[in-house]
């Protein structure tokens, strides 16, 4: 059960601007040292240990360590999913007098980009209007769901379907984005759209942030597979 004690621990372990910089880095879904994650919030490395120390207490971020390095990565889509909301209540809120602004700035993050392990921006949002209009996926409400037909053109292009569980991550659900304010794909076949997407080269990372480019071959092939004219 929810305790309004859970409720304030992991309401004051992200209320800080150093923590919440780290939850923000760490929306791309990879793993970062603590001396990277230090950089992002601009802190000292010592600093920022004890940071993390209380996001894993407080179940947001998860730690493992491989070899020398000691890896910090969101505790999951359910954390990953909390932190895009507060990004979509922070910039909900504009300045007295200024016209409202939604998302990120940054051109390329409002383009195409990360959302934990699913695409998202214009992208994400272009890509399920695609899939609907197709008939890959239905969409009603805050419920979404794979079409028989869709299951067998998914399989056809090799992109893993998510199995049914009676537990846990959704299948498939729809994401309010936060610059579009439409839904993009979430849930496991969000995740292997975008893990498909990543392997056959049809978008690359940029540097340091969690935007994502569209390449030549990925354009074409969102082209023929999903009918998407425009993918950035």
């Amino acid at each position: 059960m929810v305790t309004a004690n859970r409720i304030a621990e992991m309401a004051a372990a992200m209320g800080e601007p150093a923590r919440a910089a780290m939850l923000a880095a760490l929306m791309d879904g990879r793993a970062m040292t603590a001396t990277e994650l230090a950089r992002v919030a601009g802190i000292a490395p010592p600093t920022a240990s004890g940071h993390l120390a209380r996001l894993v207490a407080a179940r947001l971020v998860a730690a493992e360590r491989h070899g020398r390095h000691r890896y910090h990565r969101l505790a999951g889509p359910e954390a990953a999913r909390l932190i895009e909301s507060m990004m979509q209540m922070a910039g909900a809120a504009p300045a007295p007098h200024a016209v409202p602004r939604f998302g990120p700035r940054d051109a390329a993050l409002r383009q195409a980009r990360t959302c934990y392990d699913h695409l998202a921006g214009r992208l994400g949002v272009g890509l399920a209007d695609a899939l609907v209009a197709g008939g890959w996926v239905a969409m009603e409400g805050e419920a979404a769901w794979m079409t028989e037909a869709g299951r067998a053109r998914f399989g056809a292009l090799g992109i893993p379907l998510p199995q049914a569980a009676r537990h846990g991550r959704p299948g498939c659900r729809p994401c309010l984005d936060w610059s579009e304010r439409r839904p993009h794909l979430a849930g496991r076949l969000g995740a292997a759209l975008c893990s498909h997407a990543f392997g056959q080269g049809w978008v690359h990372r940029v540097e340091g942030t969690r935007a994502v480019t569209v390449t030549p071959k990925g354009r074409l092939a969102l082209r023929e597979a999903f009918g998407l004219a425009e993918s950035g």
